[in-house]
């Protein structure tokens, strides 16, 4: 759409806020602020030439909103600007909570319904007897069928104590709910169980205003039920605020000690991160799990322990992001996340890979990953950067943090996947459940059930090679058992099924002995020092 007088005052608007910003830095920048109000002049003339000239229509705001992403992308991979819906959905997960039903849900393709995952223990949507399964056929009146998960997620959240409608269709049947809206936690801590005897595993799923708290009532809770050593899952965590990243390490690390620092070029970016006294501390061997997707704030928490000799690390080596965002409202609602400094583990590490080839930085599968394997690799595959812990052991910089024992996760076949992707694990699942009200944990999956299972895929009219089953049946036999076990009691029993076959969480237990070791001279040696 055309719009002169808008366009006019765009490039209005851009200059008055170069000349606010020449006037309040003073008149010493009095040449570069000339040579920006230049640039600015000819963005303002491109941008009316496109608007007058260009063969389709174009919308104004959309063109300045990919001109503001476009200069970002020049900087890093992670400054960015974040419009207003972007921006209200990272303040609710930041801080932990938000006003809606209560409900996971799920929609595996364009054509496919709006699906409960689980509704989430005492919140609305739970009160109200919504199940896993139920799919949401209607909100207000409108079909689900066209819209996205985060379209329908927009619509269920609104302000506490307002109603929304919904209609459940239950296998044949439908009928409407009607629910208040409520607070609705958002838990960082995906789970908190008991392994064995004596093993705890706590899973962050990402940082936000809560986890030091959570992770606090969590080994309480472990505790009780006779946790002596814990296993720290932080796979898949993409981070979220450096301060609870801090305040989680502090919970391993003694006090005085560095947890990370930062260093940045404007006032108020470089700070040390020291950990403090007076909270609480675990002193029982720790085995922290990572993997590709583990970035930021995760690779401030595993970085401490392993630099300062804490525990021990397993996993794969993490995705190597080491650059601060400032967070910065601006107007419309939406904010600038602009990187303002480099974080630094105790030890000196750099975590930040390089980002000079940004398909490389997203996109590399790292198949070809050096140290992913179950032998320790040689000095010559590791990074070049060598640093020290503690205690003396080579740890390595300028690519995310490398294991001290990397276990890569097993590759799902094709047919499974494909499985996992038509949502028939959780389909099954469902009717399953409902169909075995008998059910005990600690289930076996029979041939029975596997059988069932195939004439259900049948039903679904799902192609397969039966010999293709056949190779599968192992993984296939294990996701079931987690699926069914999600559905019938919690995602917590599902993490409990799914950690037997884990390769990863069997060679954290191999290893807490030598975690345990590890503890023990870092007591001796701060006890003589």
């Amino acid at each position: 759409m055309k719009n002169p007088a808008g366009r006019v005052l765009v490039a209005a608007l851009i200059l008055t806020l170069a000349s606010l910003a020449g006037g309040y830095i003073g008149s010493g920048v009095q040449a570069d602020t000339e040579t920006t109000s230049d640039h600015l002049r000819t963005f303002s003339q491109i941008l009316a030439l496109v608007e007058d000239n260009y063969v389709g229509d174009t919308e104004q705001g959309e063109l300045v909103e990919g001109a503001i992403r476009g200069l970002l992308a020049e900087l890093d991979p992670h400054s960015n600007y974040l419009d207003p819906s972007n921006f209200g959905e990272m303040r609710d997960e930041q801080r932990g909570k938000f006003y809606g039903l209560g409900i996971r849900i799920t929609k595996r393709g364009p054509d496919k319904p709006l699906t409960i995952i689980t509704p989430i223990d005492g919140t609305p949507a739970d009160e109200a007897g919504l199940i896993a399964g139920d799919v949401i056929f209607k909100i207000e009146g409108e079909e689900t069928i066209d819209l996205t998960v985060r379209e329908a997620v927009s619509r269920l959240k609104g302000e506490k104590g307002t109603k929304v409608t919904i209609t459940v269709q239950r296998g044949d049947k439908r009928f409407p709910v009607t629910l208040a809206r409520g607070e609705i936690p958002i838990n960082s801590l995906r789970s908190a169980f008991m392994l064995d005897d004596t093993t705890g595993l706590i899973r962050i799923s990402n940082f936000t205003s809560t986890t030091s708290s959570e992770l606090d009532e969590a080994v309480t809770k472990l505790q009780a039920e006779g946790m002596k050593r814990l296993l720290l899952d932080l796979r898949g965590n993409p981070g979220g605020l450096l301060e609870q990243a801090v305040q989680v390490s502090e919970r391993f690390i003694d006090p005085g000690k560095m947890v990370v620092y930062t260093r940045g070029r404007v006032p108020g970016s470089e700070q040390d991160y020291i950990a403090r006294d007076g909270v609480p501390r675990l002193d029982m061997p720790v085995v922290v799990l990572v993997d590709h997707s583990s970035a930021s704030a995760s690779e401030i928490v595993s970085g401490a322990i392993q630099d300062h000799d804490r525990g021990l690390v397993v996993g794969e080596t993490t995705f190597g992001k080491g650059l601060v965002q400032r967070v910065i409202p601006l107007r419309d609602g939406g904010a600038l996340a602009v990187t303002t400094a480099k974080y630094y583990t105790p030890a000196g590490r750099l975590i930040q890979r390089d980002y000079s080839d940004l398909d490389d930085y997203y996109f590399e599968l790292r198949e070809d990953d050096p140290t992913a394997t179950t032998v320790a690799p040689t000095d010559s595959e590791l990074p070049s950067e060598v640093f020290y812990t503690s205690q003396g052991r080579k740890v390595y910089g300028g690519g995310g943090i490398t294991p001290d024992y990397t276990i890569k996760a097993e590759s799902a076949s094709v047919l499974f996947s494909r499985i996992r992707r038509e949502n028939l694990f959780f389909d099954f699942a469902v009717r399953y459940a409902a169909q075995h009200p008998e059910l005990k944990r600690g289930f076996k999956v029979t041939d029975t059930l596997l059988e069932e299972f195939r004439a259900f895929m049948n039903e679904k009219d799902f192609e397969y090679e039966p010999l293709d089953f056949e190779e599968s049946k192992g993984d296939i036999s294990l996701q079931l058992r987690a699926q069914i076990s999600s559905v019938v009691w919690d995602q917590v029993e599902e993490s409990r099924v799914l950690a037997e076959e884990d390769p990863q969480i069997q060679k954290a237990l191999e290893v807490f002995e030598e975690a345990k070791k590890l503890a023990e001279r870092l007591g001796a040696s701060d006890s003589k020092g």
